[in-house]
């Protein structure tokens, strides 16, 4: 037996693999007891071939030998040309190196790196995409087409290299399984920038030639692989800290759920890691000891399929290799073991003729009904049909029967000084007598042998196989393979409608008299591949208190907890004693569940996916827990809402983007559950920011959901940014977040947020009151009922409100095509032209009222209600021209401007600056009455409103404004009014109730403000901001505080 020296606190590749005294240095015994140097027993590791290889390192790993070059070649480790025409190639991973940098290489071989991670972390692939100058982290290779990248991590591979890679992703929460306080750097090699600068020695570290330099995953720090060991280990998150949710402050037992589920990424259109995909191109990539069949079979050639194991056979995947016809059965056995990146001495090993059947491509033989499709080879498709194709003789690599092992055994906690340990295995070796020999070595002797497990861990698990734990008690799993936590496991064979195809990490209690000898030797039979991403770790014996909180969404709104309690009794038949209603969210037809089942959290989650409550369907969100106690004192963390479907469908790319600047427990779809999952989890936070990327819309969503659960956060006001990314974004134009989003680098975006000033911008709310007009020709059948909604910009009545409904309803027609701004305005012009002629002489149809006072409108055919200088894509809409009648217009100033337009042709003119708007009024409370059915629009949001009243009062909230190149003076007085109804008792002197809503007698009436609840009262308050510089702004709450740029 023997111990291996834990590397210090340093994570290396993918956060975890060591120097020097490592894992992969620590001595083995192979089958027949003899000793063996550098890594061996590890998955991936063997002997050098004689006479054609040069020893590396024997932390890395590789295989090299000498080479011949017939190209322009660099090296993988400093990134520099290689002059001449030899270099030294690793056989396995095909990594490159001058002579004089062997000595210094400390990248591990893809044969070893499974073994070399500190806390195994499955990845989330997306859907395939195209990434120009982009390498793959197995085979090292360039990624010339489609290509899967994490969703989560900087990690690019090609199809047919995924089940060869580690699960070695960042960890972003802590699960029970080695959490810890302290972070590290998460090491991500290559696929930098090629200007990219080294931390260290400042010269360029990054290269589009080759797979060359690292880069950390939370920080961003980007060194040489050689220079990365003068960093200190621990990582700071770097300039985003203070906007960043750290890991050990997020908990989520994310057992049962993959990474989609975890991090609520949307699952549609994304295909299985590893599998074929009938609209993906036929050809295959070659790696590393595997090429691609040739078009035209070669005579000094023959092409062969090469399984893994018996589950391989079962699935149809294989690895193609080409070898010559005079090559000996020991050439074409270190030809298979290299095409599955095995590196252990090929005498452990044989290959065997498979049987006739699966020779001659019979289906039943091979398991298709289990594998979805005919054999071929692994990561893709051929164009036709498999029997079409020659079939090639298929061999499969067997591992010959070892009399004695070796077993790396790994400790379950990180606060100890070896990495692991290495105990020889018999054949009367146990899990218990493991655990035995094993205590004394990672210095736990004093404590009792039934006070730990030893557990299997399988880094890179099936896509069509899961483990199911904790069963519920009315629900006993069969087939159970041993405990977890006390609570039974079980493989259980998945359909692809009932889990997300994506990997997950599988963690299995042995029992105590589990043969190990026997258990390695299945697993080997079963799939060498699979052998090689699994580990075992001594854990102690606590039970887990199984603990899930899932959103569910889409219920019917203004129910109290018993009513939501028994509807989904009925919808999903949850089961009391396991399941509970911890939070209800009636004005949005939304709640959260407490689980303390997993088995049970899981099926909840599938069921409610695909069950619909009065013909809404419903929506299920895995959601993490913050500890906000243990946040650092300067931590800020923000919160990113993004609308995918805004800024010509630039959203996916951002989703994806924030997800790796920042935690991705901190990004949420909109589309997937709405703002409401963001501020449930954010609830307890003291002090909290929020970027909301998306349209004028989007932001208005945002706020209003803000609004609605003001009372439930710890932070009542919120700073709000802005990343425009719709087509007008007269929001983000006014606080000086830009036109809209056009490309720019993320990582300046998020600086600019956390250096924004916070900036008063006023809020309006708007009762929108619909009753049956006098005329029966204007009857209305179905009377609305009174609704309220928030306004931040403007709300037009009329032929504005007509536009913006008519390109909202081309938009919802063919969505695909509304995919840029320049196309969108586009459509704006050519439904103006259409409306050219149109005339409804709006100024008949409706009647204003401001302050109480009639206002005699002038012949309009639109009204327009202004809240800042921008309309209609920064159009200035009341005009720069003084006028002694109104007061100079501010964001902030409590008021509200009323301009009217003549048509079309006059809001052409405001929009090229050739004229302004007819300015009407000013003032803080409106009523407006429709006398017909008539367009309305708030915010760009458009919809037919029936006759009946609107009235607009002020509610008030803070945004966030990036800096300028210059130094103003912002004196803001700020003015804001709840204006929703609130009881009788609420009123205080000086106001008047009309219509449910709160109106000053006068515009700046004072009165008194409340904490937004059950109970509203209005008033208004004044704020004056000091000389402030030119930064970015964010919004809060009550006359929102926005985040701008000035």
């Amino acid at each position: 037996m023997a111990a291996a020296a834990e590397p210090g606190p340093r994570a290396w590749l993918g956060g975890g693999s060591p120097r020097t005294s490592s894992p992969a240095s620590s001595p083995d015994l192979d089958s027949r007891g003899r000793a063996r140097q550098g890594p061996r027993s590890g998955p991936g590791s063997g002997p050098e071939r004689a006479g054609a290889r040069t020893p590396g390192p024997a932390a890395s790993g590789h295989t090299f030998r000498k080479v011949t070059l017939t190209k322009p070649t660099y090296c993988h480790l400093c990134s520099d040309f290689i002059w001449g025409l030899a270099g030294f190639l690793c056989d396995v991973c095909n990594f490159m190196s001058h002579e004089k940098c062997l000595k210094l290489v400390k990248t591990p071989c893809t044969s070893v790196a499974p073994s070399l991670v500190r806390v195994p972390v499955a990845h989330c692939f997306g859907p395939r995409g195209v990434y120009k100058r982009k390498f793959c982290a197995v085979c090292r290779k360039s990624l010339e087409a489609p290509a899967l990248r994490c969703e989560v991590c900087e990690l690019h591979l090609h199809p047919d290299c995924v089940p060869f890679a580690c699960s070695d992703c960042r960890q972003c929460h802590q699960d029970g399984h080695r959490d810890h306080d302290t972070h590290y750097h998460h090491w991500r090699e290559g696929n930098l920038p090629s200007g990219a600068r080294c931390e260290v020695c400042r010269r360029t570290c990054g290269s589009s030639d080759v797979l060359a330099g690292l880069r950390c995953e939370w920080c961003g720090v980007q060194v040489h692989a050689v220079c990365s060991a003068a960093l200190a280990p621990e990582c700071s998150f770097g300039r985003l800290r203070t906007m960043v949710l750290p890991p050990a402050c997020v908990r989520l037992l994310s057992r049962n759920f993959s990474k989609m589920h975890c991090f609520r990424i949307s699952e549609s259109a994304v295909p299985e890691p590893g599998e074929g995909d009938p609209a993906a191109d036929g050809s295959a990539h070659a790696c590393p000891g595997r090429e691609v069949p040739p078009q035209e079979s070669r005579p000094d050639k023959q092409t062969l399929r090469i399984f893994d194991g018996s589950d391989a056979v079962h699935r149809g995947h294989f690895r193609v290799i080409s070898v010559p016809r005079q090559a000996g059965s020991q050439e074409v056995l270190e030809a298979a073991l290299r095409a599955y990146y095995i590196t252990e001495d090929p005498g452990d090993f044989e290959l065997q003729a498979l049987p006739t059947a699966l020779r001659a491509g019979d289906p039943a033989a091979r398991g298709q009904a289990q594998s979805g499709g005919a054999l071929e080879e692994e990561g893709s498709r051929g164009p036709g049909p498999p029997e079409s194709v020659p079939v090639a003789e298929a061999r499969i690599i067997r591992a010959l029967p070892r009399t004695q092992d070796v077993l790396k055994v790994y400790p379950a906690w990180l606060k100890v000084g070896v990495a692991y340990v290495s105990i020889r295995l018999t054949a009367d070796s146990t899990a218990r007598t493991v655990v035995l020999e094993a205590l004394p070595l990672l210095g736990r002797q004093a404590e009792g042998p039934e006070s730990f497990q030893l557990v299997e861990v399988l880094m890179g698990s099936r896509q069509g196989e899961r483990v199911a734990g904790s069963p519920c008690p009315k629900q006993p799993v069969p087939c159970a393979l041993g405990r977890e936590g006390g609570r039974l496991q079980a493989w259980v064979p998945c359909s692809a409608d009932s889990h997300a195809p994506h990997p997950v990490v599988q963690r299995t209690v042995l029992a105590d008299e589990e043969l190990l000898l026997h258990r390695l030797r299945d697993i080997r039979q079963t799939s060498l591949r699979q052998m090689s991403q699994t580990r075992f770790y001594l854990a102690e014996s606590r039970p887990v208190a199984p603990r899930v909180s899932l959103f569910v969404g889409g219920l019917p709104p203004g129910l109290c907890l018993r009513e939501y309690s028994s509807l989904l009794d009925e919808a999903v038949a949850t089961k009391a004693g396991l399941v509970s209603v911890s939070h209800v969210y009636a004005s949005q037809g939304a709640a959260v569940l407490d689980v303390a089942c997993f088995t049970e959290a899981e099926r909840l989650y599938m069921l409610v996916k695909d069950t619909a409550v009065h013909s809404q369907p419903l929506t299920a969100l895995v959601l993490p827990d913050v500890l906000h106690t243990k946040l650092p004192p300067d931590c800020c963390p923000l919160l990113v809402f993004v609308n995918p479907k805004s800024g010509g469908l630039r959203g996916r790319d951002l989703l994806c983007s924030f997800r790796k600047l920042l935690n991705p427990h901190q990004v949420f779809e909109l589309t997937n559950g709405g703002p409401l999952p963001g501020l449930h989890v954010f609830s307890q936070v003291p002090h909290f920011r929020v970027l909301v990327c998306g349209g004028d819309g989007t932001v208005g969503w945002v706020l209003s959901a803000l609004e609605e659960t003001r009372h439930r956060l710890a932070c009542r006001e919120p700073p709000v940014a802005i990343l425009p990314l719709g087509t007008g974004n007269d929001l983000g134009r006014v606080l000086r977040w830009g036109a809209g989003y056009s490309g720019e680098d993320l990582f300046s975006v998020l600086v600019s947020v956390d250096e924004a000033d916070t900036v008063l911008v006023d809020r309006w709310t708007i009762l929108l009151d619909a009753h049956e007009a006098n005329g029966a020709e204007n009857s209305v059948a179905d009377l609305e009922p009174p609704k309220i909604v928030q306004m931040s910009n403007y709300c037009g009545i009329g032929i504005d409100a007509e536009l913006s409904l008519d390109f909202h309803q081309a938009r919802e027609e063919e969505p695909s095509k509304f995919t840029s701004r320049f196309h969108n305005k586009g459509v704006y012009v050519r439904v103006g032209l259409q409306k050219m002629s149109h005339s409804r002489s709006l100024h008949r149809e409706i009647q204003l009222q401001v302050e109480q006072r009639e206002v005699e409108l002038p012949s309009i055919e639109g009204l327009i209600f202004i809240n800042i200088p921008s309309w209609g894509s920064g159009a200035d809409l009341w005009g720069p021209d003084s006028d002694s009648r109104f007061e100079k217009p501010r964001m902030d100033d409590g008021l509200l401007e009323v301009v009217g337009v003549t048509g079309v042709m006059h809001m052409g003119q405001v929009q090229g600056g050739l004229r302004s708007g007819i300015r009407i009024a000013q003032g803080a409370y409106f009523r407006v009455t429709l006398l017909k059915a008539t367009p309305v629009q708030v915010d760009g949001e458009p919809w037919i409103q029936a006759p009946g009243h609107m009235i607009i009062s002020a509610v008030g909230p803070k945004l966030l404004s990036p800096p300028d190149l210059g130094t103003v003076s912002l004196s803001v007085t700020q003015r804001w009014l709840h204006c929703v109804a609130g009881p009788k008792e609420a009123r205080q002197p000086g106001h008047h109730l009309e219509e449910s809503m709160w109106c000053p007698e006068a515009p700046g009436g004072a009165g008194s403000r409340d904490q937004k609840g059950p109970e509203l009262s209005s008033g208004a308050q004044e704020a004056t901001t000091a000389e402030s510089t030119w930064e970015p702004a964010l919004i809060t709450e009550d006359t929102w505080h926005f985040a701008s740029r000035l």
